[in-house]
């Protein structure tokens, strides 16, 4: 997998601002954030998509959760409620090919989630 931004983040190559971090992963502020709260949570394990998420990556992929369930508890919007969405590929809005979780909070959060209409 090639360098992409995240990991360009992960090794300081690039400024980020970040709210959380341990040995397994990083979570800093989306610069274009959808909501008052928009955090990205990242492995420091490059996993492009979630179609390339390995059976031994279950310990990372846990973390990720737990890091936003953490995050929410620490930033005392855990009662109030918040998202988590991971996009998979270009169709479902993923841009950057390193798995990632998106934590938005601060506001209403709407179903669906996207804004374009659907038909089906």
């Amino acid at each position: 997998m090639s360098d992409t931004i995240f990991t360009k983040i992960i090794n300081r190559e690039i400024p980020a601002d970040i709210v959380y971090e341990d040995e397994m992963c990083l979570a800093f502020k989306d610069v274009n954030p959808q909501a008052p709260v928009h955090l990205l949570i990242i492995p420091k394990q490059p996993i492009a998509t979630i179609n390339d998420i390995k059976a031994s990556d279950r310990e990372v992929v846990g973390h990720l959760f737990l890091t936003a369930s953490n995050i929410a508890k620490d930033m005392g919007f855990d009662e109030e409620g918040y998202r988590v969405v991971m996009n998979c590929n270009e169709a479902a809005g993923q841009t950057v090919f390193h798995i990632h979780l998106h934590l938005l909070a601060g506001k209403p959060l709407g179903w669906p989630p996207y804004t374009d209409t659907l038909k089906v």
